[in-house]
């Protein structure tokens, strides 16, 4: 009885937790929604990407992509590409975890996104399944369902504003990756490196859209970080 109590406590405490996160997530997933509607998904497709994929910036992504006829195999790749920090987040969450049954944490482990992450890594203590799950629901509840009514005020907008939003999706990119550019030179170096390299490869017909995207990214990432090692290496010695 008293771990029952425990465990319902934990799960009051995530979801209290994620109410911030819930609440954040409302006009991002209002606009994936309405962004959906304008790249011609179906309400059932563009629901089952938050369903099962439940990462913003992978599925903006996935837009664009499916916007300029990227084929599948480019798309999954790009977004896993995107999504590889989740492996260190969950790994920095597994140190902090109680010692469960595996299955609850790959449950839970579905979950973590940059927001979830942040919360349950300044979690006092160690992590329980149960408050990662109250975590989770509520934040993924808020993505899914806001997603949906996104989708749905995109249907109920006359086709010209439908069409004009393919506009905002470039203008949200540019939106999250100013202020990154801002804070590192590092990251304006990057920025720029690959999207001179996609831009090549693209307009010399060397690649198609999405290899373009996903070659000139992992060339941008590898090269520049090498760069910066070897000039860290060269500033020990």
């Amino acid at each position: 009885m008293e771990t029952t109590a425990a465990a319902q406590s934990e799960f009051k405490d995530g979801l209290a937790a994620g109410i911030g996160i819930a609440i954040g997530y409302v006009p991002a997933a209002l606009t994936y929604g309405l962004l959906a509607k304008s790249a011609e998904l179906t309400l059932a497709e563009a629901m089952s990407l938050s369903i099962f994929v439940f990462a913003g910036a992978a599925q903006y992504i996935a837009l664009s992509l499916i916007t300029i006829g990227t084929g599948i195999f480019e798309i999954v790749l790009t977004t896993f590409i995107l999504n590889i920090r989740h492996f260190l987040m969950s790994t920095a969450l597994n140190e902090k975890a109680d010692e469960e049954p595996l299955w609850k944490k790959a449950a839970y482990a579905f979950g973590v996104t940059d927001e979830t992450f942040s919360v349950a890594a300044m979690k006092s203590g160690t992590l329980h399944s149960s408050f990662m799950a109250g975590l989770v629901l509520i934040s993924y509840s808020s993505w899914v369902l806001a997603s949906g009514v996104g989708y749905l005020a995109g249907s109920a907008m006359p086709p010209v504003v439908q069409e004009s939003m393919g506009i905002a999706l470039y203008a949200m990119f540019i939106g999250l990756l100013v202020p990154s550019l801002k804070k590192s030179a590092k990251a304006v170096l990057l920025a720029s490196t690959a999207a001179v390299l996609n831009c090549i490869f693209t307009y010399s017909d060397t690649l198609s859209s999405g290899w373009s995207i996903i070659v000139s990214t992992l060339i941008a990432a590898i090269s520049i970080e090498a760069a910066d090692q070897a000039k860290r290496k060269g500033r020990r010695e």
